[in-house]
Order: C-alpha cells, then sequence, then structure tokens
C-alpha cells in the first residue's frame, strides 16, 4: 500500500543502509499498544508491503522488548543475522522496525534475535500471515488481497447469527474430515477440495454454521490446533490464506455461517514461537503458577500485561475483519477464569482479594467481548466453560463476561449418562434427565457433542448407546432429537451425524464407508430432517435463550421413562408437543393433557422406517377429546414406538 505524504513527513527515512529506517507508527498507536486498547495491531506488526520513496518493499515490525539486536533473516540474504537489522524505537516501546526495499512476496523469514542475557534466538513473526508448512518453521511475506463476493450473506448475517435464530453447528478438523489417501497420513485435502466436498454436504444436511477446530498456524499435528504459534495465519498445510478466505466466502454465498476455535488460553514451547520470545518471558507470566499450563505442557498469556492484551484481541478482531468469520469459540476459559485450575493447594497464590479469579484474565475477556461486540455487532463468541462461574453469557455492564453463548456441559454429561445407563434402568435416573432446565436460564446455552467425547478411550457416541445394534441407533435417534428439540444451539461433531463406530483419529479420515449401511446412511437422513426441523419450526428457536420458550408438560411418568415438554413460538400456533419414550416398549394408546390445542399431527418420528426405525408405530391421525373447556384442557390420545421422539404440531 502507498503510504501518503504525512507518513514521509513525520517518519524518519534513512535510506543508506540495506534496511531503511521507516516507521508506520505515531504516538497514539504506542499508547494504546503498551495500556492494552490497540486491537488492530495486525496493520502495524508483522511485514507489510508498502511503497517508500518510490520503492516498493516491505516494512517489518516486531516487538523484542529485552532484544539488544535484531535482524531479518531468510533465503534472501542467505540468513545472514548481520546484513539486514532493524532499528529499535526511541520510547522504550520495545519495537523494533524498518523498511526493506525490493523485498518480494513470498520470501521466508524469521527474526534473528539477540536477547536478554545475550540468548540469541530465531523466531517466526507472531503477526505473520503466512508461514512454511510444518515441519519448516519460517514466516513469509504475503497480503492478503481477495475479491470477496459475499456481500448478501454479509448484508443480512445479523439475522443468521442472532440468538432468535437457529444454531445448528457441525464441527470439522480440516485435516480428518477426509482426506485424499486414507494411507497417507502426509497429504491432506487442500482448501479448494475441502471447499469442493465441504460445501455442498453442509448445505445438503441442513447446517447454519460450521465451526472449524482451530486453523490458526501450529506446529504438531496432534495438537488438533490448540497449541498455536501463528495466531494471525491459517494454517499452510491446506494452502494459502487466500484459499481459506475462497473457502469461507463458498460457505457464506451458501447461507452457512463460519465459526473459528480461537486459543488465547495457552501457548507451547516451541523454539520458533511465543515463548521466552525474546530471551525472557515476554508473552507468557513470569512466575510459572500462573504462567505453566501442567495439563498441555504449555504456557499462559500474561494478561495484565497491556502489550500481550492487545495482541490477543487483535488477533480476535483480525479474523473477524479480514476473514469475515461470523463469530469465535474461546477455548479453556475455565483455565483462564480461574488461578488454582488443575493445581493443588501451594502451587498457585490467591488474588489480591484471597480468591481464586485471575482478575487479569477477567477483565481481558471483558474487553474482549465488548471490543467484538462493539465493532461487529452481527457476530457471535462462545464460551468454552466447563464450572459454573456465574454470568459467562451475560452482558459486562451487569457484571457479566460478555458472551453470546456458553457450551452447557452440564447437560452433555447428563444426558450422555443417562442414555448410557439400561432403559429397564433410566427410571432412575429421571431427575438427572431433567435437571438441565432447572439452571438452563442462567446462561445463553449451546448443546455440544463435541470432539472431546469421541477421543480417549470414551468411545464413539454409538457406542455409547446400550442394547443391540437396533437398540443402539434407536437410542442415537432418540437422542439427537431431545438435542435438537431442547432449547439452546446445537453442535456435533462430525462423523456423529452417520454413527461412526471408532473414535475420532486425526490422523485419518472419517468412516465413510459406514454409508453403504443403511443403520448408518439413515441415521445421517435422520439427523438432516432434524436440522431442517429445527430451520423450519420457530418454536425451536424463536425463544429458544427465555422463559417462555420451554414448558414441561409430563415428567411423572418415571416407571415408564416417558417425557413430554412444549417449544413454544412467538406466534401459538408454532408450538410443538416432544414426546421421548426411553424404554424398548410400545405404548399404544397413550393420554397426554395438554392446553390450548385441540388439534395436533405428527410432523416427526424417530422411529421411522427411513431412518431405520420400525415404521411399526405412527399417528396419522391423532385423536383428542376435551377434558376442561374452560381450562382449554385436552387429553391427547397416541401410539408411543419403542425407543423413539415424536414431535406434533
Amino acid at each position: 500500500m502507498e503510504q501518503d505524504k504525512k507518513y514521509e513527513e513525520i517518519h524518519f527515512i534513512d535510506s543508506t543502509k540495506a534496511v531503511w529506517n521507516y516507521s508506520l507508527f505515531t504516538d497514539e498507536d504506542i499508547r494504546n499498544f503498551q495500556q492494552g486498547t490497540h486491537y488492530r495491531l495486525y496493520n502495524l506488526f508483522g511485514s507489510h508491503q508498502i511503497t517508500v520513496l518510490g520503492q516498493q518493499g516491505y516494512y517489518f515490525a516486531v516487538w523484542a522488548p529485552n532484544a539488544t539486536y535484531l535482524s531479518v533473516t531468510g533465503n534472501f540474504n542467505d540468513w545472514n543475522p548481520g546484513s539486514h537489522p532493524l532499528f529499535v524505537r526511541h520510547d522504550n516501546s520495545g519495537i523494533w522496525e524498518g523498511f526493506i526495499p525490493g523485498f518480494a512476496k513470498g520470501e521466508v523469514y524469521k527474526y534473528h534475535i539477540r536477547g536478554y542475557k545475550d540468548r540469541v534466538i530465531d523466531k517466526g513473526d507472531p503477526f505473520a500471515n503466512f508461514w512454511e508448512k510444518r515441519p519448516l518453521t519460517a514466516s513469509i511475506t504475503w497480503q492478503l488481497d481477495y475479491y470477496w463476493q459475499d456481500g448478501s450473506w454479509m448484508q443480512d448475517r445479523k439475522k443468521h447469527n442472532a440468538l432468535d435464530a437457529p444454531w445448528s453447528i457441525y464441527e470439522v478438523h480440516l485435516g480428518s474430515w477426509m482426506r485424499p489417501d486414507k494411507n497417507n497420513e502426509e497429504l491432506y485435502n487442500s482448501y479448494d477440495t475441502i471447499r469442493e466436498l465441504l460445501v455442498p454436504y453442509l448445505q445438503k444436511m441442513g447446517f447454519t454454521h460450521v465451526e472449524f477446530m482451530p486453523v490458526m498456524e501450529h506446529p504438531f499435528d496432534g495438537s488438533w490446533g490448540y497449541q498455536g504459534t501463528g495466531y494471525f495465519a491459517p494454517t499452510s498445510r491446506y494452502g494459502d490464506p487466500q484459499q481459506f478466505m475462497a473457502l469461507i466466502d463458498a460457505l457464506h454465498q451458501a447461507g452457512i455461517g463460519v465459526i473459528l476455535d480461537w486459543v488465547p488460553s495457552h501457548f507451547p514451547y516451541d523454539a520458533h514461537g511465543l515463548f521466552m520470545f525474546d530471551g525472557n518471558h515476554t508473552y507468557e507470566y513470569a512466575d510459572m503458577r500462573k504462567g505453566y499450563h501442567p495439563d498441555w505442557n504449555s504456557y499462559i498469556f500474561n494478561y495484565k500485561r497491556g502489550e500481550v492484551k492487545s495482541f490477543l484481541i487483535s488477533s480476535a478482531r483480525f479474523w473477524l475483519e479480514k476473514f469475515h468469520i461470523d463469530g469465535i469459540r474461546v477455548d479453556a476459559v475455565s483455565s483462564m477464569l480461574k488461578l488454582n485450575y488443575s493445581r493443588e493447594e501451594g502451587e498457585w497464590e490467591p488474588n489480591e482479594f484471597g480468591g481464586d479469579g485471575n482478575l487479569e484474565a477477567i477483565a481481558f475477556i471483558k474487553d474482549l467481548n465488548e471490543t467484538i461486540y462493539r465493532d461487529f455487532n452481527d457476530v457471535q463468541t462462545i464460551a468454552e466453560e466447563a464450572t459454573d462461574w456465574p454470568g459467562i453469557s451475560r452482558p459486562t455492564t451487569g457484571g457479566g463476561l460478555g458472551f453470546g453463548m456458553k457450551w452447557m456441559m452440564g447437560w452433555m454429561h447428563d444426558t450422555l449418562n443417562y442414555f448410557k445407563a439400561d432403559p429397564l434402568m433410566r427410571s432412575g435416573l429421571q431427575d438427572k434427565f431433567g435437571f438441565s432446565m432447572m439452571y438452563y436460564y442462567d446462561e445463553n446455552f449451546m448443546l455440544p457433542l463435541s470432539h472431546d467425547e469421541v477421543v480417549h478411550g470414551k468411545s464413539p457416541m454409538i457406542y455409547k448407546m446400550p442394547g443391540d445394534e437396533w437398540q443402539k441407533f434407536a437410542n442415537l435417534r432418540t437422542l439427537y432429537t431431545y438435542m435438537f428439540t431442547h432449547p439452546g444451539g446445537k453442535l456435533l461433531f462430525m462423523g456423529n451425524e452417520f454413527g461412526a463406530t471408532s473414535e475420532w483419529n486425526y490422523k485419518s479420515e472419517l468412516q465413510w464407508n459406514l454409508l453403504q449401511f443403511d443403520a448408518h446412511r439413515l441415521l445421517k437422513d435422520c439427523v438432516r430432517d432434524l436440522n431442517f426441523l429445527l430451520r423450519g419450526e420457530p418454536a425451536l428457536y424463536e425463544n429458544q435463550f427465555n422463559t417462555y420458550g420451554f414448558e414441561w408438560v409430563d415428567l411423572n411418568h418415571r416407571n415408564e421413562c416417558v417425557m413430554v415438554y412444549r417449544r413454544k413460538g412467538k406466534n401459538p400456533a408454532d408450538d410443538l408437543l416432544i414426546i421421548l419414550n426411553m424404554t424398548p416398549v410400545v405404548r399404544n394408546h397413550w393420554t397426554i393433557q395438554v392446553r390450548g390445542k385441540s388439534s395436533w399431527k405428527e410432523i416427526f418420528n424417530s422411529d421411522d422406517k427411513k431412518y431405520w426405525g420400525t415404521g411399526d408405530v405412527f399417528n396419522p391421525e391423532i385423536n383428542t377429546r376435551i377434558v376442561d373447556k374452560n381450562d382449554e384442557l385436552y387429553e391427547i390420545n397416541i401410539h408411543l414406538p419403542p425407543l423413539s421422539a415424536l414431535v406434533l404440531k
């Protein structure tokens, strides 16, 4: 980009050296950076192609406050650390910068740093937009020019991403959803191929959104992306940044929103990454009681430091602005909030008030959400948070943390424990099944059946279900119907939709071969129809986060394990009645009393033959009789299939 004259007038230029002394920063930029209030650092730090005094090249800027010497090295100078030194600013900001004329796009580079106690380090660029494909670790000069064609989505996406819109998210790990060669772990589909395959699949399946497990650059496949080094770059495993933009663009044009996993909670110790960036604890806490994460053998950001806070919020904002994403799912929020997370007594120090909350992380999270919703009022932030910390998805003005939604881990655990039980033993677990609605309105909840539930010996979804093969699939169809008709957003991990029989393995693709079998193929059809049921029935989403949208109708048949609830839309004509029969017993002429409706029809039956059900028990006509005319109380007489869910309208 051509810099205007005001920069040439106020920024000193020494054009007699290999690196020109040139700056894009203003004094205000420096103040905001240090105070933790500069949220567009990606426009300044990193490498940027610009023209200075008629010369095109790249401007470099990096924060290394403990460095005593810093240079740019790469193939362009045979990795000579002495040939292209950057200039340190004389304002105690710790920023090193300079302009290298003639520097080309696509050049690999690193920062050679002589840092604290004369430690010599070679680091990748924390703000790089493109990196070498692992195991190589250098950054690459790039530009993010792209012609977006998703204007229609961007104009209307506020209604798609609203809290009173349907949310059905398909969680995807890009490297293992589908692969070009099942026998070669080193081969991945490109972003372009993923676009050609994934977009029509999601359209056909009816998902409203897709969530990508971390796509930010990361060195180790086995971290699934949760141990990142590149907070401003999509991984080069599948292609370049523009190809990832094209994938998002195509999803938007297909009417599908995009959520990215984002990890501000910890980072790895890889030599080229953020750890000990300039020979000292620059990005992480120096006190390892706060700075080291025992669960993941990784390091924790110093949320107290203004420069780190500016870095992280800039990263979140970068993906929203430059890549048009529709929201972020923030990983491991619990570990950020709690000083004693995974620590025994004596391994942590209370905050200044004697509590276990990390006050700096709390302030950071609030600023993060306030900034995102201020600048992008048509997106959502979603917290993965597993404790009873109050107000996760409540406004910061009311003492909350400001997220749009929170994963409902309690629902997930209680529901899976219930469905794992032998149906004959479920009567004793009825209270656990209905417990979610006791605390549901505390937060804006999303119901997750995520990757975490199908790894590390937890078994795939289908084998969590009890019984013979038919009962396993019947149970799973009932579980999914319960999930899709329960209030809140929904998230389903890839492979769950067709009943994968192996735990997820990041090294191999999903078991698409299972679709040759009716049980799996028709389960997928069931999930597809549940998606379109969710999208087509306003009662399932319009009031999903308020007390009006849900009503228990019958929880009293504990021994029979039959549960009935009502979902209510803004228009009473849209109301739905959901009936769950949690045992393999057919119940003919089951009676239910419900107010306000004299006529009902069956619009979904999980036991339908088209889903590999028996198809023997259904309700082409539903008989009702009036019980109390003044109270508009009616009795419904209905037949309940075994291990099934019915939806009436």
